[in-house]
Formats: structure tokens, sequence, C-alpha cells
């Protein structure tokens, strides 16, 4: 990463955790003693009444379960079925307690999806429709009610009881469409709070942090904006301090403001050269605001980012007055085993991850993203594009647009503070119709323009964009069209061309989406065959009907082979051509760790879009290293094919053995022996010359890489069997216990021919099924982690929890005899 090293990762996570964004001064995740259950209720009634244990009052039954949730934790990937879309209930008893006199009892949602309904006891007391924006609940008259009733001592023991109804049932009048390849999840997905605030306090503080290009000149506005509840017309004392990233206090300011509906002006502050944020430096000040006095009074502090940002019409993107291209990949909120409901060491794993792989930019696809994502962007240094959830299927009615409206001002105005952010998406594939009768491109550009204007109006200091809409393409500031070369269209060495076509196009032009799936643990010996079929010349867009695996003309994502190898060779060349693209802002690979979906029930992985460069668990894939050899400085190296157990070829030949570093200089070993020098040269494809063609012996071969960075020296080895026997089709399955360890067994199958030899490339679908004591750890969404998978390379491995003895699996493939394994 560019100037960046693992000890900088610590600081950076330790200044994060100091510097906390917008939070009340008392709040409670509210994590345990929560119960669920997956349907509706008769009614709110069903949840609160008495019910004595074996009684018909205990029905349905209620599961405990600990927050964040989600629905679809594991039924999102389950291979024979379709994802639950329906509402589920949770249900708790909490001991409320507010410190302050005449106080606030607030619940604040993170997120929640879709639509959801909160009661305390019986009473409803607040709903949303959203699945992806934070919003708060105020019970406290519901709070006291309650406990001026008899159940409140008598059934529940001086405790509230709340409900909480989340529902994510398909309705095409709502914002994103089931048309979208994500999945639409429901649940208390994101970290639900319970917050204690005086009688005078601000529901958000807007800080606007600017700077000129030069750095010479920094200012800082602050605003707050108060709720309904809070008596307005009054002066209030406010005290705000402003300290440097260092700690120092370089701006303070006691006043008075007058309480009122709306944001009110608090102060601004000038500095001269403030200390800038950027991706190598994202150095953030704090602000401390206190409203009232006392006891009572109201402490929030947030972080901000002094920063210059400027998109240059038919030029590269700069930041503070310095081109900075932007290398940037794409979130979902998924994971495996828990779907949406990551924790926050989750989160903070993954986007270490991204750092360390190089990134300094991110696109949150397709919808406004938990806090915790964007503080982490904050302090690790990655530009952000954050957008609603408009996505795909036409345009609604009334009730759907109110809603794209109500979640632009929402994502706007909850984040506004973070300095990452530099643009608001509009939407994403706007040209997909099919939701309504009706598809009116007019209407869809008014509306667009309405979202447009309605973004600028909250905030007048960033950008605003979309990706593929051609034929709006003229309204936002900032413009991605669909360019797949290699993957749904033409083939990889098409993508500069085609993007400078593109580029001239538009007045400022920025590329997301590009990539490919790749199957993890597939790998090829020919990797590029597919391409001899493609025809070019014909763009590289993605069109109606190419993302299915049938019909159509020839395109690699339906003829290639999935492999780890073409993707990391397509991706190799866009990253050279890159380097030569003085006039290019960035890019954004699509996207960084495979997720669910619900429209590709056919892939490798059955319900997975497995573009990604790391696994749906965060394992890395081949291709991380890819990217990390182009974008980052700390010095790496790594041979290709650290999960590519067997190659395979004739007796002498010389195979192609690629080490991916950004190193000046390697050597490669083959068992002991050296094959010399190569020096890096980021326009030698493949892997920038570093490239070696040597023979391999039948049986274990041993490989080692040494690189060369200065006086710095990094080195990768690998081990890896070399097949020369030749083999016919598939005949029959083995099943083999490869590992114990941990309490987890792993057992690989391999497809052999009628003479026992591996099939290496075979890609027969196979099941797995477990009888007796224990557990399949399957419905992950991973390649070792499905019950039904493509075989990768002949083979395929899943891991169980098993009891000696009293534990059989089996392995099934259509047409041949099935294997099983006892253990």
């Amino acid at each position: 990463m560019k100037g960046t090293h693992f000890l900088r990762f610590l600081l950076l996570l330790l200044f994060a955790t100091r510097h906390q964004p917008a939070q009340a001064q008392q709040s409670i995740r509210l994590t345990a003693g929560w119960e669920y259950v997956k349907q509706d209720l008769g009614g709110i009634w069903e949840a609160v009444r008495p019910a004595a244990p074996g009684s018909p009052e205990t029905v349905p039954l209620w599961t405990p379960v600990t927050l964040p949730h989600c629905f679809n934790a594991v039924d999102a990937v389950a291979p024979d079925i379709n994802y639950y879309q329906g509402p589920g209930w949770y249900r708790t008893q909490l001991a409320v307690q507010n410190p302050y006199a005449n106080g606030r009892t607030l619940l604040h949602f993170e997120g929640a999806g879709q639509k959801t309904e909160v009661y305390i006891h019986t009473t409803k007391v607040g709903s949303h429709v959203g699945g992806y924006d934070e919003w708060t609940v105020d019970i406290t008259q519901a709070v006291a009610d309650f406990q001026k009733m008899e159940a409140y001592q008598k059934q529940f023991k001086g405790k509230v009881p709340i409900s909480i109804r989340c529902d994510n049932s398909r309705d095409l009048e709502m914002m994103p469409s089931d048309l979208s390849d994500f999945n639409l999840y429901g649940g208390l997905y994101r970290y639900l709070n319970l917050t204690y605030v005086p009688a005078l306090y601000a529901e958000r503080l807007m800080a606007h942090a600017a700077v000129d290009a030069a750095g010479q000149t920094g200012t800082l506005g602050l605003k707050i904006a108060f709720p309904a509840t809070v008596a307005t017309g009054t002066n209030a004392p406010v005290v705000v301090r402003l300290l440097d990233p260092r700690g120092k206090v370089v701006g303070q300011y006691r006043g008075a403001v007058r309480v009122a509906a709306g944001e009110v002006a608090v102060t601004d502050f000038k500095l001269k050269k403030p200390l800038l944020w950027s991706p190598e430096n994202p150095r953030q000040y704090a602000v401390e605001v206190t409203v009232g006095e006392g006891p009572r009074a109201w402490r929030l502090t947030t972080s901000v980012g002094f920063r210059h940002i400027e998109f240059v019409e038919k030029r590269p993107f700069k930041l503070n007055g310095q081109r900075l291209l932007l290398r940037g990949t794409h979130r979902h909120e998924d994971h495996a085993g828990v779907a949406a409901a990551m924790t926050e060491p989750q989160i903070r794993q993954e986007m270490l991850l991204m750092k360390q792989m190089g990134v300094n930019f991110i696109r949150l696809g397709h919808y406004q993203q938990s806090r915790i994502v964007l503080n982490l962007c904050d302090s690790l240094g990655i530009v952000v594009w954050e957008e609603v959830p408009w996505c795909r299927g036409g345009l609604g009615g009334t009730v759907y647009q109110e809603q794209g409206r109500r979640m632009m001002t929402n994502m706007v105005q909850q984040h506004y503070n973070h300095p990452s952010i530099i643009i608001w998406g509009l939407g994403n594939e706007n040209d997909w119709p099919n939701d309504f009768p009706e598809f009116d491109k007019e209407k869809i550009r008014t509306y667009m323009k309405e979202l447009n204007d309605l973004a600028h109006q909250l905030d007048p200091s960033r950008y605003t964009a979309i990706r593929r809409c051609d034929f709006a393409k003229d309204i936002p500031d900032v413009y991605s069209p669909s360019i797949w070369a290699g993957w749904y269209r033409g083939i990889y060495t098409d993508y500069k061309k085609v993007s400078a076509e593109e580029f001239k196009q538009v007045k400022r032009f920025l590329h997301v989406e590009w990539g490919g799936d790749s199957h993890a643990g597939r790998h090829s010996e020919t990797p590029d065959n597919a391409l001899a079929k493609i025809k070019t010349g014909q763009g590289a867009d993605e069109r109606a009907g190419d993302a299915s695996l049938f019909g159509g003309s020839a395109r690699v994502s339906k003829d290639g082979d999935w492999s780890e190898s073409y993707i990391c060779n397509l991706i190799d060349w866009h990253l050279k051509e890159q380097e030569t693209m003085p006039w290019l802002s960035g890019t954004a690979y699509w996207p960084f760790k495979d997720f669910s979906t619900p429209v590709r029930p056919d892939n490798p992985v059955p319900y997975m879009n497995q573009k990604g460069v790391v696994e749906r668990d965060l394992t890395p894939k081949e291709s991380y290293y890819v990217f990390q050899s182009y974008w980052t400085d700390k010095p790496m190296a790594h041979i290709y094919g650290h999960s590519w157990p067997v190659r395979w070829g004739e007796p002498g030949e010389l195979k192609m053995v690629k080490v991916y570093s950004n190193c000046e200089r390697a050597e490669l070993f083959v068992n002991g022996k050296s094959y010399g020098f190569k020096t890096r040269d980021s326009q030698n494809f493949p892997a920038a010359g570093l490239s070696w063609q040597v023979p391999l012996v039948a049986g274990t071969n041993q490989v080692r890489a040494v690189a060369y960075q200065g006086k710095q020296r990094v080195e990768d080895q690998i081990s890896f069997r070399y097949q020369t026997e030749k083999w016919a089709t598939p005949a029959r399955l083995t099943l083999t216990k490869t590992a114990d360890a941990n309490g987890l067994v792993t057992v690989e199958a391999q497809l052999c021919d009628a003479q026992g030899v591996p099939c290496l490339d075979a890609a027969n679908w196979l099941r797995f099924s477990l009888a007796g004591e224990g557990r399949l750890h399957d419905d992950l969404g991973t390649s070792s982690g499905s019950s039904r998978v493509q075989a990768y390379n002949g083979r395929a491995i899943i891991r169980l929890t098993a009891t000696p003895g009293q534990t059989t699996v089996a392995v099934q493939s259509p047409g041949l005899p099935a294997a099983v394994l006892a253990l």
C-alpha cells in the first residue's frame, strides 16, 4: 500500500477507535437476550401475553438469538430453495433507567430490513420502510405509560417488553428491486442501540470542513438540528472545541444557540494550513460540542477531515490539488454464515484486507452502508462513492419515489461529516426494466434529476454519479458506463480502447464495475482458450441476457472456464493498462468479496456472485495478490497456485510459473535449481514480466521465489504435484478424509476415470450429504462450504463436525455411483 505498513494500520485503528463520529453520550448496544420467530404473528398480543410452560400460548416457539441477526443467514445460499422473504419477529425485555431528569429514551436502529414496526408492550411506537438508512424511535412516553400498568411488575418483573417486526417480503413499490443482483435481507442485521439523552439535545451535527486546493486555508462550519420533541424559542448555551489529529486544541467557541426547528448554525472556524486528509495520511480533527450546562448537558463528538476534491472535466480526479488515481473495489454487506448481520470485528477485518490490497477507493453497492464501514474508510484512508438503493426494475409510483427521496436525504444527512465520501450515487442500472408495465425513459430522467438536485441541495460540496444508464448519463456530475471487457462482451485486450471511447462521451468519466467470476480452487493450464470464440470490436458493455449461463452469443462469462487463472490474466491486463491512461480518474473492481444473490442459482456455488478477489468468508483468491502487486509498496511476492494442488501436462513440457510481486526483481527456484532473475516491468504481460517457463517433474515439485526491493528481501514457496497421466471421462468418485483439526473434519471428493486417474479438468456437479451424528458445514457460499458445488479441477472439499464411529458422509454426481465414507 502506498507508503503504508502494518504498524501504521494499528495506529489508524487506534485512531478510529478514539474518534468515533456523531454518537450520543449514553448509548447501549442491545446484542444479548433476544428471541426470534421466523414467521408472522396473529398480532402483537401473541408476543407479550402470559404463557405458562407447555401451554398453547407458548406457540409459536421462539429461538434465542444475538444481534445483529439476519433471517437469511443460512438460506440465502441454500442450493435447493428460495431464500425466505416475509415477516419475522424479535422480542426482548429491557430495564429502562434514563439517568436524565425529563430526558428522552430512544431506540436507535443502524439498519433493519426491510420494513420494520416497533412495539412497547402492545403499543406501536414507530415504523420504517427501507433496509439501509438509520432511524430512531422515541419510546419515552410509551415506556412511562407501560410502567403504570400492573403487568410491568407482575408479569415482566420491572422490565419493559420490546417487540420488533421486520419484513422483507417482495414489494414492487419498494427500493431496491427484487430483480437486483443481491438479496434483500430481512432482520435486525445492524446494531440496535438503547440511547438516553437529556431533555435538550440535538439529533444530528453537520460539520462542513473545507480547504483550498493548495491546502493553505481551512474552514469548518457547524450546524445542529433539534428534534421535534425539544421546546423551541429559547437560547441554549453551547461550547465547541476543535482538536487536531494529535489531540491539541486548535479552536474553541463559547456562546449560545437559538433552539429552533431544522438546522441551526452554531459557529465557524478558520485554520491556517490544516493537516490534510488523504489515503496516505488520513488525518482527522475531532469536534466536541456541548449543548446546555451541568449534568443535563448534551455532548457529542464527531470527526472531520480537511481535503479538497475535484473531478476535472475531461481530466483525472484530483485530491488536495494533486492527481489521485482511484484504485477501487466494491462492497456488499454479506458474509458467510451470517449474511448481512456482520459484527464490527468482521467488518473491520474485511476493510483491513482491502487496505492491505492497496485499495484507496470504494463504491458501496448498492445502498447506504453501516456507519462502521464509513468510520473505517475515514480512518484507513479509503475514498467513498455511496448510493441510494434505486437499483433496476424501472420507476415505481408515489410511495416508491418518496422512499428514494427520503433515503437520499437520510444518507446525506447521516454520513455528511465523513471526509472519505466524495460522491453521492443516484442509482444503479436504472436502464433495467420489468418491475412495471411501463418503462418510460423520460419519467426516469425526470426522477433522476430530482434526486440529483436534492443531493446538491443537501450537500453542494460533493459530486453525484450513476452507473449504467446511458439515456441519463448527462444528468449526474460523474458517469460510469458498463465496461466488462473479457467477461460479458469482447476480450480483455479491448479494455483500453473501449474506455477511451467512453471517456470522450461524458464530462467526467469514472469506471466502476469490471472483472469476472472465478470459482475458488479452479485453475487452468490454458485459461485464455475461450477467447478464440469471442468477437471483438463490438463493445464491452453488458447487455440483456449476458449474465445468463445459457444462450446468446459467445462470451467468456458463458463459455469460459471460470478459473482463477483466467481472472488473474484479465485483472493483470487491466491493471497494466491503467498505468498508461493518464486521463483516467480511476476504476473500481466488482466486487471485493463473493456475495449471495437470488438471481444466480446456476453458478458453480449456487446463488453466489463469484467475482470477488476473496471468498465469502474472506479467504483470498489468487487474484487478491495480483492487485497487491500493482497497488502496494510494502515488498511482497506471491507465486501463483497456492490453491492448485495438482498441475498437469506432458513429460518434459515447459510450464509457466508466475510470481506476482511489486519488487524490482525476483529469482525463481524449482526443485532447488535457480532459473534466474527477472526484472519487473508493469508493461510486460503477464505478471509484469515475472514469469518463467520451467520443466516440472512427475510427482512432487517445490517452487520458491525470492524477490528484492533495494536491500529488502521477501520470498514465497509452494508445493504441488505434476500429473502426466492422461485421463478419460469421469467414471467414479472417491471420498477421502484429508484433515481433522480444531473439531472439524475435512473430506475431499475426487472425480476419476475408469482407470482411477484423477480427471483434473472435470467440472461435474457434486452433492455432499451426511448421516448419523454431526453436521456438514455447508450453506456458507464458498467453494469449500456448499453441499452442492461444481468440482474445481475434478475435486471439491467440505468440512463437517463428526462423531467417530457414528458419522457417515457421502458424495454424489449425476450419472456416477455415489462414494461413501464412514468416519
